[in-house]
């Protein structure tokens, strides 16, 4: 139905007994997990009215789901088209540019100026020198009486855009294409890194945009998510605390830490009385309980409800085929683990019903209005009544549900923070007390509750429920009441504590972001305490480090207030390395009105971490660093879809390829299986890529202004006559064929500093920093050494011919395009011997393409000017080159051109070596000699190690600086060498 003539979808359908069956559902809806609709039916009676069935997100089945647990279903398509909730979602992404890219937008406007300042200088140096009766019409060029009958203006307008084209070739056109092929082709090394290949997966480094390769080399803010991102997002059950008492997970066994308050010595487990639990193989305590049987049998009760909570409070899925025969029958719980594999959206609650599985409460299956649970062989069928779903604002999921006995419970599940204040009953203090204690351990904590509800209560809540639930309007505001009325007055069972381990090798790459002058943020939803000892745990904190907190912050006042005194601390603390912890809810207030306050405090932290954040909430931490005054480039790392926002807000967004989808590896820019790999993507291949460009867009400019200068130097010379210096086809091919392999064989292969050195030494990631070879400093030199060189080019072949041409044997003279071409053959050997000078890294494709070029132009040239080509409309070059080449004077000119040229440039660089190295020239001098560690040594064979061991040995006895030796720079390298010695005489 056409939108202009409704705002709903209304679908009918007719059965055998004429019934209607029909669906209305809101168009337009933009929010991805949210379905408002309703079902209507009419009963059999044909009298009776017809009743609303509500429609939920649980309703909606997505493109791409896998049908389990049932044969077949029934559907219809209520969005399609662009009315689908991905189209209507679409936002398109904004164009990430690079620094590069910008930095040649302003020098491309610089040599624009240049253009037309050069064309305005020789349109009016040409009129100034036509006011001169001899040189306005001199005999050899008389004017036709149209010319000298026509407008000066216009005269004038159009020498100027003669000059605009015979200079136009200062513009680099060629660079944007030659940019374009260098970072298309060199995105593939990249995918063909073996190191950034994660084998267990099967996962290798994807590239979904090209243009940003560059910008790997210039981050300076690392954010990134945790949960999947720094862990491995495989939860394993830990431990848990149930009425109070704290219990740990050792070899599949529940063991308590310590007797119970209530207890005395002894072997027997309370469990052993408990209905269900008698197999004690898989719950132990260290104590008996000689407390009352009332007592006894309340603790029973309440560990019963919580492990039942934990079965039936989730939304994990099981495979109808792997659950043939286990409701049938006696059931082991010792093979659970082996013939059941759940399915869970969040991996914390398969985690958390494979536990209560190994305990011996096994979650069997679940339709639409049952739960099977399997308690140490006894099944029992549980009557689902409604769910309450999960979401971000109350931080908590509820299940109600009615059991075997008919009585009906609510359980709850969320965290801490969103089920403790509801609880008005239980061990709350005590649990508070574990959950603490489990977040400073870095465990991912849970809370359960639970309430039982009369058959009055849940009429009333049923009834709530099915208003708010059909509702068409504000539907999401009647059911947050409702959820509120419910979850209320409950009893809390326990909590739980799950472990999301380290990847490997996190420490160590948040180590070497740090020493790259990197600052690394951690943005994260889980709570405070277990977000701080992740960040411990990680390195990304130190035990050293002064720890600031800016947290439960209720109003603007309080959040500036502590805002200024951070700062002040901050000032006032002679530490070197600060760290700062911020919570969503104060994020918020200090993002509201305190902007500038806030960045004052994170710009003075070397870490920041952020907690119980909301996706939005990272997207505009990213958007508050990208604006601050110092533009930072900054780079997002994130695995799931609630990091897609940060990733698309970064200038670089790198996705993991987890266990949480590829939501995020599909919207980024570049996808790995794991955070270790950041650091080669970012000091070997963004060092590299940006040297490459680098260098490729200053020497674009500088073979350019050597190409144009003499053009502009010989209008002194014909009297501005717009007579060209080259002949048309050097002119064409130039950019295209004489000096573009080189650059771009270049642009591709070059390793200025060996991969292992660059990765070893992250501080020399701090030398390209902030844009540094394309900063204004270099691009004058380049641009000042271009022009140098031309005018050695123009000038050396002028003072050759200037007394006298003759310059041949059989007495023949040098003309106007002998003199051009002499020009063109000195600048294509220079340029070309220039971009040699400046290759670090030689394979057999460099030497191919330098030299070949040099070759291929001379065999060009004496082909092009050996021949009269019947096609060619004037033959000016026929025997031109030949007749230079036969020349030795000319001969002795072009080498001596080319020396003058490009000795002062290499007298500059053994200077600047010598006096001034900075630390990426220290590491070119001394990476072949040094030994870099002992990791490397160790992959030497065994005569090659010792040898590297006598270095580290000879580095020991002699003054070295640490800029340049890796082995050197700390105490522990130094002993780890001195102990690799011992143990290798041994």
């Amino acid at each position: 139905m056409s939108p202009a003539r409704s705002r709903f979808v209304q679908i009918h359908g007719t059965d055998d007994n004429n019934s209607k069956n029909g669906r209305n559902c809101k168009l337009f809806l933009l929010v991805l997990y949210l379905l408002n609709g309703e079902k209507f039916k009419h009963q059999e009676d044909p009298c009776s009215k017809k009743y609303a069935i509500p429609l939920g997100p649980e309703s909606l089945l997505l493109r791409g789901a896998r049908l389990k647990n049932t044969k077949e279903i029934f559907g219809v398509a209520v969005y399609t088209g662009m009315e689908t909730k991905m189209a209507l979602n679409y936002k398109s992404k904004s164009q990430k540019r690079s620094a590069v890219e910008k930095s040649m937008n302003t020098f491309l406007i610089i040599y624009l100026i240049i253009l037309i300042a050069e064309a305005i200088i020789s349109t009016i140096l040409k009129y100034t020198w036509q006011a001169e009766e001899k040189w306005d019409e001199p005999w050899y060029n008389q004017k036709t009486e149209h010319q000298r009958n026509s407008s000066k203006i216009l005269r004038f307008i159009s020498d100027f855009l003669a000059f605009l084209v015979l200079y136009n070739f200062i513009i680099p056109i060629s660079l944007y294409v030659t940019v374009e092929m260098q970072k298309f082709l060199g995105s593939f090394f990249i995918g063909w890194d073996l190191d950034l290949y994660h084998e267990e997966s099967d996962q290798k480094a994807q590239v979904n945009t090209s243009d940003l390769n560059e910008e790997l080399g210039q981050v300076e803010y690392v954010f990134t998510d945790k949960t999947g991102t720094l862990t491995e997002n495989e939860m394993q059950f830990r431990e848990c605390s149930i009425n109070g008492i704290k219990y740990q997970e050792i070899n599949g066994r529940l063991v308590s830490e310590g007797p119970s308050p209530d207890s005395s010595e002894g072997n027997l487990s309370y469990l052993s009385s408990l209905p269900h639990l008698n197999n004690l193989s898989h719950f132990t305590t260290s104590s008996s309980f000689g407390s009352s049987p009332e007592n006894e049998t309340e603790l029973i009760k309440k560990h019963d409800l919580f492990f039942k909570a934990v079965s039936l409070c989730h939304t994990v899925q099981i495979s109808s085929v792997q659950t043939d025969g286990i409701g049938d029958g006696p059931w082991q719980s010792n093979l659970a683990p082996s013939q059941l594999e759940y399915y869970a959206s969040s991996p914390d609650e398969k985690a958390l019903v494979e536990a209560a599985a190994r305990i011996g409460v096994v979650f069997i299956g679940s339709s639409e209005e049952t739960v099977e649970v399997k308690t140490l062989g006894k099944l029992e069928r549980y009557k689902l009544l409604h769910v309450l779903e999960f979401d971000s604002d109350r931080r908590r999921m509820s299940v109600i549900v009615q059991a075997p006995s008919g009585e009906k419970f609510l359980f709850a599940k969320g965290a801490e923070s969103s089920i403790l204040p509801k609880c008005i009953g239980g061990e709350i203090e005590k649990t508070r007390i574990h959950v603490d204690e489990f977040a400073l351990k870095g465990l991912r904590t849970l809370c359960m509750a639970y309430r039982q509800l009369t058959s009055k209560e849940y009429e009333e809540i049923d009834r709530r429920l099915f208003e708010a639930r059909t509702a068409l309007q504000q539907r999401e505001e009647k059911l947050a009441h409702v959820f509120q009325f419910i979850e209320k007055d409950l009893i809390l069972l326990g909590a739980t504590a799950v472990e999301d381990r380290l990847q490997d090798k996190v420490r160590e790459t948040i180590e070497a972001l740090r020493m790259a002058g990197i600052k690394v943020w951690v943005l994260t939803g889980d709570k405070h305490e277990t977000a701080v000892s992740v960040s411990l745990s990680c390195g990304h904190f130190h035990r050293t480090m002064n720890i600031l907190e800016l947290t439960n912050q209720k109003s603007d006042s309080d959040c500036a207030e502590q805002l200024r005194q951070l700062a002040r601390r901050i000032k006032e603390d002679h530490v070197i390395q600060h760290g700062l912890v911020v919570d969503g809810t104060s994020l918020s207030l200090a993002l509201r009105e305190h902007e500038k306050l806030f960045m004052d405090v994170c710009r003075n932290c070397s870490a920041v971490l952020c907690c119980r954040m909301a996706p939005l909430q990272k997207a505009k931490v990213i958007r508050l660093i990208k604006v601050s005054p110092e533009k930072p480039i900054t780079l997002a790392v994130g695995d799931g879809a609630n990091d897609v926002s940060m990733i698309q807000e970064a200038h670089v967004g790198i996705g993991i390829m987890g266990k949480e989808g590829r939501q995020a590896a599909r919207n980024s820019d570049y996808a790995i299986a794991r955070f270790k790999f950041l650091s080669k993507l970012l000091f070997v291949h963004g060092h590299f890529y940006y040297i490459r460009i680098a260098t490729l867009v200053q020497y674009f400019f500088y073979k350019n202004v050597c190409f144009i200068t003499p053009q502009f130097l010989y209008q002194f010379y014909c009297l501005f006559s717009q007579q060209t210096l080259y002949d048309s086809v050097y002119l064409t091919l130039y950019n295209i064929c004489f000096t573009s392999l080189p650059i771009l064989t270049y642009s591709l292969l070059e390793q200025h500093i060996d991969p292992h050195v660059l990765q070893n030494k992250p501080t020399l990631y701090r030398d390209i920093s902030k844009n540094r070879q394309l900063s204004i400093k270099t691009f004058l030199y380049w641009t000042i050494l271009g022009f140098s060189h031309a005018f050695i080019f123009f000038f050396g072949s002028y003072f050759l011919m200037e007394k006298d041409i003759s310059l041949l044997g059989n007495g023949q003279m040098f003309g106007n395009w002998t003199f051009g071409t002499l020009v063109f053959t000195v600048m294509v050997i220079t340029v070309t011997v220039k971009m040699a000078l400046e290759t670090h890294f030689w394979t057999w494709v460099n030497h191919l393409v330098t030299w070949g070029s040099i070759i291929f132009y001379f065999v060009f040239s004496l082909f092009y000017g050996g021949i009269l080509w019947p096609f060619l409309s004037s033959q000016n070059m026929y025997f031109v080159f030949i007749q230079l080449l036969s020349s030795g004077s000319a001969w002795f000119a072009i080498i001596l051109m080319v020396v003058t040229c490009l000795f002062l440039d290499i007298v500059k660089k053994v200077f600047d070596r010598l006096l001034h190295p900075t630390n990426t020239e220290k590491a070119q001098m001394y990476s072949n000699t040094v030994a870099l560690s002992d990791e490397f040594i160790a992959l030497q064979p065994l005569s090659r190690a010792r040898n590297q061991l006598s270095k580290i040995s000879l580095l020991k006895q002699i003054q070295v600086s640490s800029a340049w030796t890796p082995c050197a720079v700390s105490q522990k390298e130094k002993q780890c060498a001195h102990l690799l010695e011992e143990c290798w005489n041994e």
